[in-house]
């Protein structure tokens, strides 16, 4: 045993690489090597020798496994050692100057919106694109027979024959995280909500998917006179136009109690839109007060509460504020369009500090 342990012993000493000292494991303690085959003649030993000769051998293994792992660990440092001498990078050479990302003007919009409704008092939630129709459209008092309904405008999912449960669909606007913020925080509330919503439509104002930012503020006294004066807040801080006026028209949503459809004051000078100034109105917006049917389907009485809500087409905000012609280009995924109109990631919207650059 002692010439098989310095044997092997200074194999593993000599070993150079992986391959080598794989060679001297099999041929030292594999399955069919001289330390392994030692150990099968204590079956022809005596009680008396065995006592002696297995104890010994074990601690042959042991000793020879542990050189082993030793040169093993060596071989790997030395590896290491030398790729680390041959791949180094100087850390003082100057950055590319195109390797710095730009943010889409989705994403840009987006935090411009959630800067300002947070100073108005508005938190941000959020719900799952996927939702039953029953948050989608009856909890919004959608009757059945409503258009927005039928395959041609809904993205339904598909179901199971024999699934009796409430159909799914893409969401059709973010309302039914109002309704799903009511069931969970209750009232007082206040919240917008913003995020990707689906129709079956596309053309150059329209696509299958695109983005909304919808609000809801719920108290025991709130009027439209409230949301007059938020909306006026919010389009002087996103505009960035002082005494920006606005326009109420009658309208319909099955979820608000009066509607009013929202424009802004706009001109067209050759061509080119204006906003907040000239004598022409843009709709921007549906709003109003919330329906009672909605309030009840939320789990809040509507005897005692009442409140407003609206709807804004983020990507119709981006498109005007940033002079996008058309709002195909912003699902394209072109890295020359979005290197033109996006936006530093470093540069944080905030009222005090500037919404945009």
């Amino acid at each position: 045993m002692d010439d098989l342990k310095a044997k092997y012993l200074a194999q593993i000493a000599d070993a150079t690489d992986e391959n080598a000292l794989e060679a001297v494991r099999l041929a030292a303690v594999g399955k069919k090597g001289e330390v392994a085959l030692k150990m099968r003649e204590l079956g022809k030993m005596t009680p008396e020798e065995r006592q002696v000769a297995g104890p010994a051998l074990n601690a042959l293994k042991d000793e020879i496994n542990a050189a082993l792992a030793a040169k093993k660990s060596g071989l790997a440092d030395a590896a290491l050692d030398a790729r680390l001498r041959t791949e180094w990078l100087d850390v003082t050479l100057p950055t590319r100057p195109r390797r710095t990302g730009t943010l889409h003007p989705i994403s840009q919009v987006s935090e411009e919106i959630t800067a300002i409704f947070a100073e108005l008092g508005f938190s941000v939630a959020e719900g799952p694109r996927v939702d039953t129709d029953w948050y989608n459209f009856d909890a919004l008092n959608i009757p059945g027979h409503h258009p927005a309904r039928a395959e041609m405008d809904t993205f339904y999912m598909h179901r199971a024959e024999g699934d009796n449960r409430n159909p799914h669909v893409l969401r059709t606007h973010t309302s039914p995280v109002q309704i799903r913020s009511m069931e969970k925080m209750g009232a007082p509330l206040r919240i917008i909500c913003p995020g990707g919503v689906y129709r079956a439509d596309y053309d150059q104002t329209h696509t299958p998917m695109f983005h909304q930012v919808e609000g809801l503020a719920l108290d025991k006294n709130i009027s439209m006179a409230n949301l007059k004066w938020v909306l006026e807040q919010f389009f002087a801080a996103f505009f960035e136009i002082d005494g920006i006026k606005t326009r109420f028209r009658a309208s319909h949503f099955p979820f608000t109690e009066p509607s009013a459809e929202v424009d802004i004051q706009c001109s067209w000078v050759d061509g080119q839109l204006k906003i907040g100034e000239g004598d022409d109105w843009m709709e921007v917006l549906g709003s109003g007060m919330v329906h009672p049917k909605v309030i009840a389907a939320g789990g809040i009485d509507p005897d005692i509460y009442q409140g407003f809500a609206f709807g804004i087409g983020i990507d119709r905000l981006a498109m005007l504020k940033y002079g996008i012609p058309d709002l195909r280009a912003f699902f394209e995924s072109d890295l020359r369009w979005l290197r033109h109109y996006g936006f530093s990631c470093l540069d944080v919207p905030t009222l005090h500090g500037g919404l945009s650059r």
